[in-house]
């Protein structure tokens, strides 16, 4: 599959962006310490087959260089939103996995126009959602602790300067130690439509999972009252760096809940969307 890619400036950066496939757009949100590649090589190629996928990289992930700021959620979120309205496009649905559900929830509840429809996998709205403990362990991460990973690897392919690599590590730590919380009636107004995805053995609490499908109006009696517009999609025996490796399993779901159809099954409902400009238009831009 043919991808174009670029960079956009973006609030101070350089963001490094990729476009697969063609038809209703779908934005793709990666997981700290990763890149599209890392997280999505066997997602992406499923997901693109009935839409057009933007794929990016965060501030001081993969091959956007990082800048003088704090990593945040909010931040992220605002890049995001900075990056569609460069690229001219929008609404648009989102799947964001790990740290990139939640730039995915909150680009929901802060920028309600860019959004369509959400895909969140493996996401908490509080602390609370976590195991206990977990936040506690990620205190005592190191550098060295990830040398050798899949992530580790993919920075010092990918970096602009792979020598970043702890400065990156410190910087995730304390946006884990200032994750936002999200109060229930924040989660009950959004606008969007949500996929919750989470593994029976993630780092998110099932309880919690289940909680935050409630809070959008799931967990009813739907013989009785409807489908809520909301859904929870609970994977057996996986595990939160496990879950990318279910692409088959989250490609068809995510297919049902977006209402687009891979090719060969039936015709996908029209498009909500209009045309969009070529989204790279002005920037510099390599086929690949």
């Amino acid at each position: 599959m043919t991808a174009t890619t670029g960079y956009a400036p973006v609030n101070g950066l350089r963001m490094y962006h990729e476009i697969h496939g063609e038809g209703r757009p779908l934005l793709l949100l990666h997981g700290a310490f990763s890149d599209i590649t890392t997280d999505f090589g066997d997602l992406l190629p499923l997901l693109a087959r009935g839409r057009r996928v933007i794929a990016v990289e965060f501030q001081g992930h993969g091959r956007t260089a990082d800048i003088d700021r704090p990593l945040t959620i909010e931040q992220l979120a605002a890049d995001c939103a900075e990056l569609l309205r460069h690229l001219d496009v929008g609404p648009v649905d989102v799947f964001g996995f790990s740290v990139g559900a939640g730039v995915a929830l909150q680009l929901g509840l802060r920028h309600p126009d860019l959004v369509d429809r959400l895909v969140l996998a493996s996401v908490t709205h509080d602390n609370a959602g976590f195991h206990p403990g977990l936040l506690d362990g990620i205190e005592q991460l190191q550098p060295e602790h990830l040398h050798g990973s899949p992530y580790h690897a993919g920075y010092l392919r990918l970096a602009p300067r792979p020598e970043d690599f702890p400065a990156l590590v410190a910087k995730v730590k304390e946006m884990d130690r200032n994750l936002p919380d999200v109060p229930a009636d924040e989660i009950r107004g959004l606008a969007a439509p949500v996929l919750i995805v989470v593994g029976d053995s993630d780092i998110v609490r099932p309880e919690h999972a289940v909680e935050l499908f409630r809070l959008l109006g799931g967990g009813v009696a739907g013989d009785a009252v409807g489908l809520p517009r909301s859904r929870l999609a609970m994977l057996p025996g996986t595990t939160h760096v496990g879950m990318m490796h279910r692409a088959d399993w989250i490609a068809a779901m995510v297919d049902d809940f977006l209402g687009v159809a891979a090719p060969g099954d039936h015709a996908p409902h029209p498009s909500r969307h209009g045309n969009m400009k070529d989204p790279l238009e002005g920037d510099q831009t390599t086929r690949v």
